[in-house]
């Protein structure tokens, strides 16, 4: 079970928009890092039993083993 955790810096990081879309999974993991172009997100995969995270980098870097992955379960009901 994943817990929460406490963020001492409430304001979003700003990201820019990408024209690919990752579908919404229940096993990623998205950390605050600082990145080379400033701050970012890491992204790690929790698939399949949550206790080792495989980090799959920064959100441009894991859209293609995100969208790639075979697990069709994993991915949220509400995603086509």
């Amino acid at each position: 079970m994943a817990l929460p955790q406490r963020i001492t810096d409430s304001e979003p990081v700003t990201i820019p928009r990408t024209a690919t879309r990752i579908r919404r999974c229940t096993f990623r993991r998205l950390s605050r890092a600082e990145m080379a172009g400033g701050p970012g997100y890491e992204v790690s995969c929790l698939y399949p039993d949550r206790r080792l995270p495989l980090p799959l980098g920064d959100l441009e870097s894991c859209v293609a083993v995100c969208e790639s992955c075979m697990a069709d379960h994993v991915f949220r009901p509400d995603e086509a």
